[in-house]
């Protein structure tokens, strides 16, 4: 099992796995509920999972490819990139107060 994980798990592949798991147990509370506001989150909520689910193609394409190890490598830097824009940004905002 423990080899599964090394060679063929990645991060964007476990974090839309867990994104689409949420997402389904939100979507079946919510549904069931009685209000419009609760369907339409639903809604959004489904058509949020369209673009998790074509990122989980295309890292499983690039595992193919490439391996598990330099595509990890790989997202492991647009994550921290994501990081700093993220960091800078909420200093940028700061400094406008």
């Amino acid at each position: 099992m423990m080899e599964f994980i090394k060679n063929k798990v990645t991060i964007f592949f476990a974090l839309s796995i867990l994104s689409i798991l949420i997402g389904i147990f939100i979507s079946i509370v919510l549904y069931t509920g009685v209000s419009a506001a609760d369907k339409l989150a639903v809604m959004y909520i489904i058509f949020g999972g369209i673009p998790v689910f074509l990122v989980m193609v295309i890292d499983r394409i690039f595992v193919w490819k490439f391996g598990a190890k330099k595509v990890n490598r790989v997202e492991l830097y647009i994550i921290i990139v994501f990081f700093v824009v993220f960091v800078l940004n909420w200093i940028r905002l700061r400094s406008q107060v």
